[in-house]
């Protein structure tokens, strides 16, 4: 499969690692607004670069677009790659808005090919580990969820793309709590009702949030309760699920998140608290994995997991949150981020 990777930042650093480890994939163009940074990645790949992706979506050898570029230019991009007949994965978030997601969407389902939203955390192997557990029934029918996931971001965090609302089309909500609302559905289907808070404590990106503060609840009265925020300072990822049986955890994601760790405990009222937990400790080979899978999915025939309506369900979610927020309770920065005497900076984002 020859792909292209429009957007030579680190998502599109990343994407081309992965190809590498699947068979049959080749990395055929790479396009990025700056010449140098496509020319950079392309070297690697022995493949042309461009500054147009224009020029990427006209190639009748491309099979599969790969889209790293920030979310105002998701839809464009992707929709015209798909009416040529390319299969695409997206990062997240799908789109900046319900709307352009449902446009992808409906692109890929009028152009019989495969649209998949860059949801990574599927793939990494605790998250997996814990579905599984889920799925074989290891907790019983699951009663509630919380999910903290934070970073601190680094000097001038406030003044990249993130920051601009036409260009993100969120806060912290939409870059990394998206993350946290797909894998909610993931475990526990639809959501029926949603609320949340929204604050703009410390960086200046206001009227965006750097912490977002949410709960959620499905038909059947289960609870989901999110915090994603830009001010955790050390990174963090943890993930709870509860069951009438038993309880699941998640905890780090490798690198500055720590050690990947899932653990998995039955309720017995009686007996001492005994658990099950396995620590992974390879690298992150998510990418990897969700590449292969995608891979996969074309070639049999079938939708993806975190497929375009599941990048879509998520924006639909993040968007909801958003409305239910109270009005002009955004709290304004009390303070700007600077580098410390000695220089250092803060781990970045995934």
């Amino acid at each position: 499969m020859k792909v292209a990777i429009v957007g030579a930042g680190l998502q599109g650093r990343r994407r081309a690692r992965a190809l590498k480890g699947v068979d049959g994939s080749e990395l055929a163009v790479v396009a990025d607004v700056s010449q140098d940074a496509a020319a950079a990645l392309a070297a690697d790949a022995g493949c042309p670069a461009t500054s147009r992706w224009e020029d990427v979506v006209a190639r009748d050898d491309v099979e599969a677009a790969i889209v790293c570029t920030p979310p105002h230019l998701h839809a464009e991009i992707a929709i015209a790659a798909m009416k040529r007949g390319k299969h695409v994965l997206c990062e997240k978030p799908l789109a900046r808005t319900a709307e352009e997601g449902r446009q992808m969407v409906q692109a890929a389902r009028e152009a019989g090919v495969r649209l998949k939203c860059g949801f990574n955390l599927r793939y990494h192997p605790a998250i997996r580990q814990a579905h599984r557990w889920h799925e074989c029934g290891d907790i019983g029918e699951i009663d509630w969820m919380r999910c903290r996931y934070g970073i601190g971001g680094r000097p001038g965090y406030d003044q990249e793309w993130r920051a601009q609302p036409g260009v993100s089309g969120g806060g912290q909500l939409m870059d990394q709590g998206i993350h946290a609302l797909d894998l909610f559905r993931w475990f526990a289907g639809d959501f029926v009702e949603v609320f949340g808070y929204l604050a703009t404590r410390f960086w200046d990106v206001a009227p965006l949030e750097d912490n977002a503060f949410a709960l959620l609840r499905t038909a059947r009265g289960q609870v989901a309760s999110l915090h994603a925020s830009w001010t955790q300072w050390r990174p963090l990822f943890s993930l709870e699920i509860f069951g009438r049986d038993g309880y699941i955890t998640v905890e780090g994601l490798g690198g500055a998140y720590g050690t990947e760790r899932a653990t998995l405990g039955r309720r017995d009222f009686a007996a001492p608290f005994g658990e099950e937990v396995i620590d992974f400790r390879r690298e992150d080979q998510s990418w990897e994995e969700e590449w292969r899978e995608f891979v996969s999915a074309i070639r049999e025939g079938r939708e993806p997991s975190a497929n375009g309506e599941d990048g879509l369900a998520a924006i639909e979610l993040a968007q909801r949150i958003y409305e239910s927020a109270p009005p002009g309770k955004t709290a304004a920065p009390t303070t700007r981020f600077t580098r410390s005497a000695d220089g250092r900076e803060p781990p970045g984002t995934r």
